[in-house]
């Protein structure tokens, strides 16, 4: 290949890789990827949950969407987005795991705002399995319900943090209670495991969130909880491809 094309091939194929490096330029677009990872979500709900204006969550969204690392699709009047798929969501929880090992202030603040607010070690999602299969824990997904009909670990309990005070009384004092959320910086498993405390519960919280578990390959429920609300039913993994 002659210098000149070799040298405009390298341009070409590396001003693309920027893509994704400008789609996470922004702090508050890494946060709409990892809001997504639980589920497709609408602008509004998206805006509401990164307590972002509408305008500018959209554009946002526009630059996610020019790097093809999100989709839309339309439903009446409202417009969903979501990953394009499971390897974007793997990618944000790698991103994620980089930054904490190589930046020493994200890790400071993780310890600040997470670890040293706890005393006990979180449960891995391996320990977690092991606990389930013996009958030993009583499970609570935190996320708001959307999220959890969205998809969630079979068995589990759906109660919100918002609704955990009142509902305390359904969960039994007899098992220790795991409660779990979106992923290692989502703070809803540490207020949950707090508030279980205080009322006399044996509690832990995962040390990841739905994404982690669902990635892992471990069996997933979709739609009702464990309360027999809604009936649940196994998510249909896609075939490996060969």
């Amino acid at each position: 290949m002659p210098p000149v094309a070799h040298r405009e091939f390298k341009d070409t194929i590396y001003g693309q890789f920027a893509r994704i490096g400008h789609a996470l330029a922004s702090p508050k677009r890494i946060e709409l990827l990892d809001l997504l990872t639980q589920g497709e979500r609408t602008v509004e709900r998206l805006a509401e949950q990164s307590a972002t204006p509408v305008k500018n969550t959209s554009a946002h969204l526009r630059e996610l969407h020019h790097a093809r690392l999100v989709e839309t699709r339309r439903e009446g009047t409202y417009i969903y987005y979501r990953l394009v798929d499971d390897d974007v969501a793997q990618f944000v929880r790698r991103f994620q795991d980089l930054a904490r090992r190589r930046l020493a202030e994200v890790e400071r603040v993780a310890r600040l705002y997470l670890d040293d607010r706890d005393e006990l070690q979180p449960v891995t999602l391996a320990e977690l399995r092991k606990l389930m299969r013996d009958d030993q824990v009583t499970v609570i997904d935190v996320r708001p319900r959307e999220e959890f009909e969205t998809g969630h670990i079979p068995g589990a309990y759906s109660i919100p943090v918002p609704e955990l005070k009142r509902r305390a009384r359904e969960l039994p004092k007899r098992k220790e209670i795991i409660a779990y959320c979106r992923g290692p910086y989502c703070v809803f498993s540490l207020e949950a495991v707090h508030l279980l405390r205080n009322q006399g519960f044996r509690a832990r919280r995962a040390g990841s969130g739905f994404p982690a578990w669902r990635s892992s390959g471990f069996p997933v429920s979709l739609g009702g909880d464990a309360r027999g609300n809604r009936t649940p039913r196994r998510e249909r993994r896609p075939a490996r491809r060969a």
